[in-house]
């Protein structure tokens, strides 16, 4: 190509007037608009970038009266296809679409569209003449067949599936048109000669074909192309959505999921067809991270290479290295990856797909920005070598004239300028799917390890785990061979094996070097053992390295984490999810998520997507935790918010069960409370939820649906169902573990309260250790109102007069009690809750001071998580300031060792090391200071 003559060897003079002749000769309108200069150089300017565009003004003059007549020229108005006159259909659709494909030559040439509106307007024109072909094929056949009727009598008509470039709605110039042909259900026309719905609607598809595709002396309008059908060529021109469904679920391949992933319904009943695709989506894109799409676009590629290779296609800007074709499937790719987990991800058009990526950290803003770039220069070139001829094609051209012509029209001194800047767009391109598909590099350190795996389970010693670094070499050597003896493992097919033994040396590796080989290595092999039959998550920890070692580090250091992997795999998306290591999510978008799980209307589907998003974001606030990437009161309350979501969508399912069986109580209201850890914004992972239910209502009211409750008794089943769905077991396990012993009068207390029954109890029955409770209580969820008029209670409740002498008698008390009953401390461990100068001692100390002084200090009852209650008292003269600090670090020390112990799966009984020991002392002293240290006595006669 280096010697290729300059642009200047190719004057373009003689072809203009050649073809500005031509155009005079046309008709005399056009010989008088072409005598003004400037709109026959504009002319020109078509002349060089277009033959096509020529040919058409030749056939068609009156269509540069158009032109001349506006500086932008809108789209044309469809051709009225007459059922009297069949015969002028072919030529009307082909004429039309002549002028107005000419229409988006003359606006690029002369740019008043940029690229992406040129590829919107060739999308809409596509569908404009498939409508209005339809629409006409369809009269005719209801005339001779009449319409086919479903089960119920309503007409079906044909569903029309734009693939490619035109379902994205990015169709090149001269595009074919990928089209599958589709109908809701079987049945039979109603007309004199009478179609079954199978072969009416194969009939009307092939002949929609051939209006469009089929050439006559005006050309063709589009070519179409079936073939991306199921089974192809092979297959039935047309499948009721039934046979869609058997097809995708039984014999769907991996490179169907890239062709549908932009499907759109284009023609027909677009809004059945965009139905039946909703529930196509679980084909296209996995629930879960699914790097198995990696495997089929390596064989898509590798078809291609070879294709390029041997027709010689390498200056083919579409499938040869760094086209067109390339940054389609990278984009493709991230998105059949992650778009199961993230629905932003679900784009058909190709560039907001990948600003998409971008916004997901899935691709980074400098690459986005470069790929979007050469996406664009790419197809301005394709539509440019379409446009010359209104062929379709994507190889550069050899002709020295031709390649002149399509540089000076894109403003190019020359055809080198061009390749240059050509050259370099598909550099950047072929780097970046290069890196997508790239080999992942494995450690040669893992080489012996490897060898000793592939031995198993008769061959190979243990002491190359000893030699690794492994403590117990026998027992892991026995638990490889039973792994490897296991019959998941033998009964894997070859390449779901040949992943198995690069994952498994890699994982040996990774444990060996862990903190604690052994442990991990354990927990790792039952991970393995619960992922061995979804390949998407070998697949996963095959081909991202990182997501390998990120997982081993989690496997050793928690084995809460590692329990959770095994039982739910779909957590392992978390590792590799570019947000883990960022911040933390707020509370507006845990609230997001848990209501988009509401969005399904099956509602043990939407239980387990509810589920699904609390295990998502546990893991998280569980990994910043692990990590220490947080201060552990940060981790405390984020599950606290997390739970408070989990309830309000509960409680939003239960009412609308409650509310469909029995109707609803007219002006009734309902809360939920929060006690304990909940309400205090401190829950740990795995804790229960302390819950009291109230509501609010008319005494005689009764609910007004088909079988009617008391009010009393409609609050008591939402209640239930409320516990229930909280504790209904999932495939993704239950929401949460729920306490409601809280509730007035105990477990012998009925389930919900009216606000005018707590209210009373707590005014006249509770007792003081329910008062203390009522200090971290506070609403979570429900009516607004009701909420608010608990607030009243509690405010009301807390500051009532109190003999200081009593009240802390009984707080003395019912610490011993609980003391002497729960506390598992030894000389050598602390129980963190209940060992003395533990948490509870911090927790009665700070209920003990409120109860007393917020009569005097009602800013104290705003506060109900621990730090901010010890600071609420500093701001009220009654704990000095170094006792406010001390107790800030002894709670600081006691959480942060609380989370250490349940991600670990350990007791809360931790060894007394100095700051554990300095942490309970200052507790002990902050006690002794108020006088609340149980004494030896009370110990002793509290049970």
């Amino acid at each position: 190509m280096n010697d290729t003559p300059p642009l200047d060897d190719f004057p373009t003079g003689p072809l203009i007037e050649r073809g500005l002749a031509r155009l005079r000769a046309a008709s005399t309108d056009a010989a008088e608009r072409l005598a003004d200069a400037a709109f026959a150089a504009q002319v020109a300017k078509l002349i060089v970038a277009s033959d096509f565009a020529l040919e058409t003004l030749c056939r068609q003059p009156a269509l540069l009266a158009q032109l001349a007549r506006d500086n932008a020229p809108a789209p044309l108005p469809a051709p009225v296809l007459e059922p009297q006159q069949p015969e002028l259909w072919p030529a009307q659709l082909r004429r039309y679409r002549s002028a107005e494909s000419t229409r988006l030559v003359w606006r690029d040439v002369h740019g008043l569209d940029d690229v992406d509106a040129t590829l919107a307007d060739a999308t809409r024109l596509a569908e404009v003449c498939l409508q209005t072909a339809l629409q006409a094929l369809e009269g005719e056949f209801a005339q001779r067949h009449g319409v086919v009727r479903n089960t119920e009598g309503a007409p079906q008509r044909l569903v029309v599936f734009g693939l490619g470039k035109l379902g994205g709605g990015e169709l090149n110039f001269s595009s074919d048109i990928d089209l599958v042909y589709a109908y809701p259900e079987g049945g039979q026309s109603d007309g004199a000669r009478a179609l079954a719905a199978e072969d009416y609607f194969a009939r009307l598809g092939q002949r929609l074909a051939k209006l469009l595709d089929e050439p006559t002396v005006d050309g063709f309008c589009h070519r179409v192309d079936l073939r991306l059908r199921p089974f192809g060529n092979a297959g039935r021109v047309a499948l009721s959505f039934a046979g869609m469904d058997q097809y995708f679920q039984r014999e769907g391949r991996d490179w169907e999921r890239y062709a549908w992933l932009k499907a759109r319904a284009v023609a027909g009943d677009i809004e059945a067809g965009e139905q039946w695709l909703a529930s196509l989506r679980p084909f296209v894109y996995r629930r879960y991270l699914d790097y198995t799409a990696l495997d089929g676009l390596r064989e898509m590629k590798a078809a291609i290479a070879a294709e390029v290779a041997r027709r010689e296609l390498a200056d083919d800007i579409k499938r040869g290295p760094g086209g067109i074709r390339e940054i389609e499937f990278l984009v493709q790719a991230l998105q059949l990856i992650r778009g199961g987990r993230e629905a932003s991800l679900r784009e058909r058009r190709l560039l907001p797909a990948l600003q998409a990526l971008v916004q997901a950290g899935q691709v980074t803003p400098a690459d986005g920005q470069a790929l979007a770039a050469a996406y664009r220069f790419l197809r301005r070139i394709e539509n440019r070598l379409q446009m010359l001829r209104d062929a379709q094609t994507h190889m550069l051209p050899e002709d020295a004239g031709d390649r002149a012509r399509i540089a000076r029209a894109l403003g190019y001194a020359g055809w080198p300028a061009l390749e240059d800047s050509l050259q370099a767009q598909r550099a950047r391109v072929s780097r970046e799917f290069a890196e997508l598909l790239a080999p992942r590099k494995r450690r040669i350190a893992a080489d012996a390890l490897s060898q000793y795996w592939r031995g198993l389970p008769e061959g190979s010693q243990a002491e190359t785990l000893a030699a690794a670094g492994f403590a117990d070499a026998a027992g892991a050597d026995a638990a490889l061979r039973d792994f490897a003896r296991y019959s998941g493992v033998r009964g894997l097919s070859d390449a779901a094996r040949a992943r198995l033994d690069r994952v498994v040396p890699a994982l040996l590796d990774a444990a060996a070097k862990s903190p604690h080989p052994d442990a991990a290595l354990k927990r790792a092999l039952a991970l393995l053992q619960a992922i061995l039959r979804r390949a998407s998550y070998l697949a996963l920890l095959d081909e991202q390295p990182s997501a390998l070692a990120r997982l081993v580090d989690v496997l050793a250091r928690s084995a809460l984490l590692a329990e959770r992997l095994a039982l739910y795999p779909l957590l392992l998306d978390e590792l590799l999810d570019s947000r883990v290591a960022g911040p933390m999510p707020e509370r507006r978008l845990m609230r997001q998520q848990c209501t988009a799980a509401l969005q399904e209307e099956d509602p043990e589907a939407a239980l387990r997507l509810l589920n699904e998003c609390r295990l998502a974001l546990s893991f998280r606030i569980a990994l910043a935790a692990l990590d220490q990437r947080q201060p552990p009161s940060d981790s405390t309350r984020q599950l606290a918010w997390l739970a408070d979501e989990v309830v309000a969508a509960v409680l939003q399912m239960a009412h609308q069960d409650v509310a469909g069986a029995h109707g609803r109580v007219p002006g009734g209201r309902f809360a939920i409370l929060g006690y304990g850890s909940l309400g205090g914004e401190e829950l740990g992972f795995g804790s229960d939820l302390d819950l009291v239910f109230l509501y609010e209502a008319d005494p005689q009211a009764t609910s007004d649906g088909a079988r009617p409750l008391e009010a009393g008794r409609w609050y008591a089943r939402l209640a239930q169902k409320i516990v229930a769905l909280l504790g209904a077991q999932t495939a993704a396990g239950r929401l949460y573990d729920v306490d409601v012993r809280l509730r007035p009068d105990g477990a012998k207390g009925l389930l919900v309260s009216s606000l005018a029954s707590y209210t009373e109890y707590q005014r006249e029955r509770a007792w003081t250790w329910e008062h203390q409770a009522l200090v971290r209580a506070r609403g979570v969820a429900g009516d607004a109102a009701l909420l608010a008029a608990f607030d009243d209670t509690r405010e009301r409740t807390l500051t009532q007069p109190r003999d200081p002498a009593k009240l802390r008698e009984d707080v003395v008390k019912m610490r011993a009690r609980m003391r002497s009953e729960l506390d598992r401390s030894d000389a050598a461990r602390l129980d963190l809750k209940q060992g003395e100068g533990g948490l509870v001692d911090l927790e009665f100390l700070l209920q003990y001071l409120v109860l007393r002084e917020s009569a005097a200090v009602p800013a104290l009852l705003a506060p109900r998580n621990t730090a901010a209650l010890v600071r609420a008292l500093r701001a009220a003269g009654i704990l000095a300031d170094e006792i406010t600090e001390a107790l800030l670090a002894a709670h600081s020390v006691f959480l942060a060792e609380g989370l250490a112990c349940t991600l670990d799966r350990r007791p809360r009984l931790v060894g007394r090391t100095a700051d554990v020991a300095a942490a309970c002392a200052q507790v002990r002293l902050a006690c002794g200071h108020f006088d609340l240290e149980p004494d030896p006595a009370d110990s002793q006669t509290s049970g």
